[in-house]
């Protein structure tokens, strides 16, 4: 009879200080982090990340690998979710997924610190790494043609932008039009779990 693995405690102290890595990166960027502020949030000894990771920029790789991760999981579960199975029903599933998940300023954050630091070759590569994978995923799972996909992920990007600068609380002329359709999406969002909340 199958049993669930159980991560040892090096697999699982690993697990903890790349979570951590996102929380402490996300919000002190690369150059402003430290080893001893990831192990201070992780509560482990700065020695013992040094001994998983032999540098910070390995430890900003892997965080953002995990981020990557989380973010195809994301788009996995707006797939299940979504009750039209067209292309495009997908899509809009995967966007709303994707939408509820940068709601965790955390991951949203560490994207971008990242894209601000693909001067360095390694960042760089995962950056170009993590977009593939979720690009990959977009195209198999949704079946989508190429203009759809394309832009699909300019509308993650897009908002990107509105999220991290709060544009939905600017009561602007150019803020009402870039945030139009997320806004009624969100809407829609939170009307359903209300919904959902009354029945259960």
């Amino acid at each position: 009879m199958p049993t669930e693995r159980t991560l040892s405690t090096a697999e699982h102290r690993r697990t903890i200080v790349v979570s951590s890595a996102i929380a402490t990166f996300a919000r002190h960027g690369f150059l402003g982090t430290r080893i001893a502020d990831v192990a201070q949030h992780a509560g482990i000894s700065p020695a013992y990340v040094s001994k998983l990771f032999s540098s910070k920029e390995r430890l900003f790789v892997a965080a953002l690998d995990l981020c990557y991760t989380r973010i195809v999981e994301a788009l996995e579960r707006g797939a299940r979710q979504s009750e039209d199975p067209s292309p495009t029903g997908l899509l809009l599933g995967m966007g709303g997924a994707y939408a509820r998940l940068i709601e965790d300023r955390d991951l949203m954050m560490l994207q971008v610190h990242a894209q601000a630091s693909t001067d360095r070759p390694a960042v760089a590569e995962a950056v170009r790494r993590g977009i593939g994978r979720v690009t990959d995923y977009v195209i198999a799972r949704s079946g989508a043609g190429a203009a759809d996909i394309q832009y699909f992920m300019a509308f993650g990007q897009l908002c990107h932008l509105l999220t991290s600068v709060d544009a939905f609380s600017v009561d602007e002329k150019w803020a009402d039009v870039l945030t139009d359709s997320l806004r009624h999406s969100k809407a829609a969002h939170r009307a359903r779990l209300a919904a959902e909340q009354e029945t259960a």
